[in-house]
């Protein structure tokens, strides 16, 4: 395999759109399809886009979503304010229904979810998303991928080209590299991990922030 085909979703956010830079930036990479609820307005020969409205509602896409070596999941959702049923069907119930998804229709596919920092493998702890994201991990590594890997980044620092950014993350992060340079990964390095775990694997599903550096080299 010289060059991988990849699914991307959560585009229109930060991370997603991080990742989709690094890829269509990247030589390894020969397509890209983003998987989106609403269009994100980018050109380029290696990427297509599909509009799907409802992540739970996947058979009318099956050939599009079809011939595909990895997905990087990227999509998510904000925990503040919302009660735990409400994003446990967000970040669990849609999650699973994707990748199992995706699996059926491309068996040698390796699947990356991005949790965060802290999540909670044992799904017993007092933090809801905590919890939800580990009981996500937990689901995803029992499917049968290929490989499936899940990144637990801090701080990310974007490329100067994102078009999804919040001046507040600028801000923070200017002062948080300084003050945690090993809490910090840039997108590009979370991107180039993923692809490079499409090729080589890893022994880790679990991936913390010191794992995904040694994976972007």
């Amino acid at each position: 395999m010289d060059k991988i085909k990849v699914i991307i979703t959560g585009a229109t956010g930060m991370v997603g759109e991080g990742v989709l830079i690094e890829c269509l930036q990247n030589e390894k990479v020969a397509e890209v399809l983003i998987v989106n609820r609403r269009h994100y307005d980018l050109t380029d020969p290696k990427l297509k886009e599909l509009i799907v409205p409802d992540f739970m509602d996947l058979e009318k896409y099956k050939a599009e979503l079809s011939g595909y070596d990895a997905c990087f999941y990227c999509a998510g959702v904000s925990s503040i304010g919302m009660k735990e049923d409400k994003y446990t069907a967000i970040t669990y119930d849609t999650t699973l229904y994707f990748a199992k998804t995706v699996l059926a229709l491309n068996p040698n596919m390796v699947f990356t979810f991005v949790t965060g920092r802290a999540t909670d493998s044992t799904e017993a702890g007092r933090s809801m998303w905590a919890r939800v994201k580990g009981k996500t991990e937990n689901a995803l590594m029992k499917l049968g991928f290929r490989g499936q890997y899940n990144f637990r980044p801090g701080y990310m620092k974007g490329f100067k080209e994102q078009k999804n950014i919040k001046g507040i993350f600028k801000v923070f992060g200017f002062f948080y590299e300084r003050l945690f340079p090993r809490d910090t990964l840039s997108l590009q390095e979370v991107g180039r991990a993923m692809i490079n775990l499409t090729f080589n694997g890893s022994a880790k599903q679990v991936l913390e922030v010191k794992d995904i550096k040694e994976l972007a080299k």
